[in-house]
């Protein structure tokens, strides 16, 4: 028992947790946190927007594997950076936002302290996976231990710890607290095992899908899809699971060449989005398995038959079940897998100019490079037209589709692994978003490479306006900096091209400067062909 301030048990909590880097943007309310910190020696990078914080734990988590912590003011700071925790919601990471409340003789008066806002708490844990308050020094240990349990159990997720403004500062006799054991995930049921065994015996064309919740199991995967001959196929946060430079690991263009013949889908650890929405139909008479931690997923889309369990053990129980009870591959399979990848290749050349910078992108990047997408048509190229080799290399913002996301984002991968290349793909308008943060590159050394892709509008958002409203078009054209001298105002390297024969060199140069740097590059406004029909399939 040592007396210790409210800020100094939390940071307390964070060490023993292993955390040495955090991310935030300090005010009033969360002064004595910060002073935390920096007593603790913690490495604090700080921003120029409290979105910026959220986002870069968020690349911090997705990149590394480990929780991404984050501080930020209580009310306008946290609703700013709810777009990023809403995203880790979405995308299953585990990310800390800590922040501050009103002193406590105002708590839940509606008087309109600094900051104040109608029932935070309740509005954080509407879009984070837990929440709690902090109201006294002595708790905190235990609950900053929860948190880390909840970030870490059954599905992934953020949390939120809120403290009021005082208590930061308030000693008490405090007892430290171990690490809370993360919740045992529920054990695979053996008569759904063999069950789904079952399926796959009877099937002769299955095909896996895996999401973010697979991460972890690429080994036990890979080993069922080459016992089937099975493609392996994933829409965004699984990619890399089962590399792409492997014959079974397919991107979803390649994959919906095999989809008509397809009559086994088993889904590890994902949303099951790709085949269950975004591809306009499934085969008639198709069966379908589902592996997943979260019994919620057996509701939302509900398979034949449900394993519940995390993705490796039930991967693996599933495996072994297959090799009970015996799979006959069909003849001819591997090379049915290699054509469909030979053909989608060469039909997605035709998306240009964005698959002629992905190609050189890819070529010039090593395997282990981490690459962050952005909603801009290169973005949305790079779902399916750049091979990814590992996970945690390829890092979108989800469902929520967050514009400005992509580079805050590289920002904090970076952070979580310097010694890797980290570049960040953004449109003109997304970038737009968070260029501010180029100050944060410069000021931490942050040597994020980013490409902004200037086509002088929100090009997605301009095409439907074109070819959905009668040619209507409305607030998507935009008026830029000149982003090259921009980035150079902040010490930023900078280029600007407009061809991809120009764009190899400059990306060179670029990772070689090792600081940060921004390429601009430059595209016609309404040249880029459609991602899409790669994206939203239709039926042949």
């Amino acid at each position: 028992m040592t007396s210790t301030s409210g800020g100094e048990a939390i940071v307390n909590g964070l060490v023993a947790h292993g955390v040495d880097t955090v991310f935030g943007l300090p005010g009033a309310q969360i002064y004595g946190l910060f002073d935390a910190f920096q007593q603790a020696q913690l490495k604090v990078i700080g921003a120029r927007h409290e979105q910026t914080c959220g986002y870069m734990a968020f690349g911090y988590a997705r990149a590394s594997g480990r929780p991404g912590v984050f501080s930020v003011v209580p009310g306008p700071g946290v609703l700013n950076a709810g777009a990023a925790l809403l995203t880790a919601f979405g995308c299953n990471e585990p990310v800390l936002c800590l922040t501050g409340q009103v002193p406590t003789p105002f708590l839940d008066r509606g008087r309109g302290h600094l900051h104040e806002m109608p029932n935070q708490l309740a509005t954080l844990r509407s879009f984070v996976k837990w929440a709690e308050r902090i109201e006294y020094p002595g708790v905190a240990p235990a609950l900053v231990a929860r948190a880390f349990q909840e970030m870490q159990s059954g599905r992934p997720g953020p949390a939120a710890l809120e403290m009021p403004w005082d208590v930061f500062t308030q000693r008490a006799e405090v007892e430290s607290v171990a690490p809370f054991d993360p919740l045992p995930p529920p054990r695979p049921d053996g008569d759904r095992v063999k069950a789904a065994a079952e399926r796959i015996a009877a099937s002769r064309a299955p095909m896996i899908f895996v999401g973010r919740g697979a991460i972890h199991a690429g080994a036990e995967i890979l080993e069922l899809a080459e016992a089937l001959d099975a493609p392996v196929v994933a829409f965004r946060s699984g990619r890399g699971i089962v590399s792409n430079d492997h014959e079974l690991g397919l991107t979803m263009a390649a994959a919906y060449e095999l989809w008509p013949q397809t009559d086994l889908m088993i889904g590890i650890g994902t949303r099951m989005e790709l085949p269950t929405w975004r591809w306009s139909y499934r085969p008639e008479g198709q069966q379908s398995i589902r592996i997943d931690i979260d019994p919620a997923e057996m509701r939302r889309f509900a398979p034949d038959t449900a394993i519940i369990a995390d993705a490796r053990e039930g991967t693996s129980d599933l495996l072994a079940a297959v090799q009970r009870r015996g799979f006959t591959r069909q003849p001819g399979r591997r090379e049915a897998i290699r054509a469909a990848s030979a053909s989608a290749l060469r039909q997605i050349q035709a998306i240009q100019p964005q698959m002629s910078y992905l190609n050189i992108l890819r070529e010039v990047l090593p395997a282990d490079a981490i690459v962050t997408d952005e909603l801009s048509q290169v973005g949305f190229a790079s779902w399916y037209g750049f091979p990814v080799y590992q996970p945690r290399t390829f890092i979108s913002s989800g469902y929520q589709g967050t514009l400005g996301a992509g580079f805050p984002t590289a920002l904090g991968a970076k952070i979580a692994c310097p010694d890797r290349p980290v570049v960040a793909i953004t449109g003109d308008g997304g970038f737009m978003f968070a260029a501010q943060e180029l100050a944060t590159a410069v000021q931490f050394k942050i040597g994020v490479v980013t490409l902004v892709f200037n086509n002088n509008a929100y090009g997605n958002v301009r095409r439907d306006q074109l070819q959905g409203f009668d040619g209507r078009v409305v607030a998507s054209d935009l008026v830029n900096p000149d982003f090259v001298r921009l980035a150079e105002s902040f010490g930023v390297g900078a280029a600007r091209v407009s061809t991809p024969e120009a764009f190899r060199p400059a990306l060179e140069r670029a990772l070689a400067d090792g600081g940060p740097y921004l390429i601009e590059i430059e595209v016609p406004t309404d040249s880029e062909v459609s991602p899409w029909a790669f994206i939203h399939r239709q039926k042949p």
